[in-house]
């Protein structure tokens, strides 16, 4: 027989996961074992840039190379001469509460893929996903994804839980792999999104993309998403940063067995080591005897 979660070596952290299936196994309903997890930074590798944003920056660069005007607006100068610091620095500021500058980059997001069908956005995320390397781990994106996250989620599922992806990257963008990434199906991914509208033709209507905003999942939208698509406050969230503390506290129940899981980035060696976005998580994390999970001392196999 297997061992359960195989690539997770003994310690607080496995435990704590094992003991809290058990217990929801034994108390709780089927259909009340609900878990969310975020995708970036805990479900699949989110630095040096996230991956999203690599695939937004190349059709960026691609707009700025035929039109000149915009080498000299942000985010497409950032994109044209692969400013990663000015990129880096905005996210930095992001989970610092300040977003002046994400929103120049969000405008450049909107912007990007304006006008396109759903579909045709599908297959070119899809296609970026297949075929570009990871640009510092020699890996395809696709296996980018954390081998001990797989685990759990395969381990929560044969224990009859229904698990969610609540990304603050774009719904549409991971959809089209969740299912073969993390045997989640793409009804069951959450995420930002941009406006969307429908559009009669002869062939029965297309669904295009615009470049307005429709909501952006992150932070308290988390939670607010979470239930409006379920119903239901999740017994388990898992989250790497401090855009995930509004859906980890979520999960907090006052009669059922809960857990929330934090994703510590400290291996350098094998992913990356750093805590820039994550800080104010960590914090609540040790307030209110959040689980951390280090990925160096955790996991015997990250990826």
């Amino acid at each position: 027989m297997t061992r359960a979660l195989a690539s997770w070596r003994d310690g607080d952290a496995r435990r704590a996961v094992l003991d809290f299936v058990r217990s929801v196994a034994a108390e709780v309903p089927v259909e009340e074992r609900v878990a969310v997890f975020d995708n970036d930074g805990t479900l699949w590798c989110e630095k040096p840039i996230p991956i999203q944003l690599d695939f937004i920056l190349r059709r960026l660069t691609r707009m700025a190379e035929t039109d000149p005007a915009l080498r000299d607006r942000q985010p497409w100068q950032a994109a044209y001469e692969q400013d990663h610091a000015w990129l880096a620095a905005v996210l930095a500021e992001h989970y610092a509460g300040n977003d002046r500058n994400v929103r120049l980059l969000a405008a450049g997001i909107l912007a990007a893929y304006d006008g396109i069908t759903v579909e045709d956005f599908e297959e070119q995320s899809e296609r970026f996903l297949r075929k570009t390397r990871h640009p510092t781990l020699d890996r395809e994106y696709l296996r980018c994804a954390y081998a001990p996250m797989i685990e759990l989620l395969d381990h929560l599922a044969g224990n009859g839980f229904t698990s969610y992806i609540v990304s603050g990257g774009g719904r549409d963008f991971v959809r089209p792999i969740s299912q073969e990434v993390y045997g989640i199906p793409r009804e069951r991914v959450i995420g930002s999104t941009v406006a969307i509208e429908y559009r009669p033709d002869e062939r029965g209507g297309t669904i295009v993309r615009r470049a307005e905003a429709d909501y952006l999942d992150d932070g308290p939208e988390k939670p607010v998403r979470i239930w409006s698509r379920t119903g239901r406050r999740p017994l388990l969230a898992a989250g790497n940063s401090n855009g995930d503390i509004a859906m980890l506290g979520f999960a907090q129940h006052p009669d059922r067995p809960s857990l929330r899981l934090l994703l510590k980035h400290d291996d350098a060696e094998r992913e990356f080591d750093y805590v820039a976005g994550a800080e104010l998580a960590l914090t609540e994390a040790g307030r209110q005897g959040w689980t951390i999970v280090s990925m160096r001392d955790d996991w015997a196999t990250v990826f």
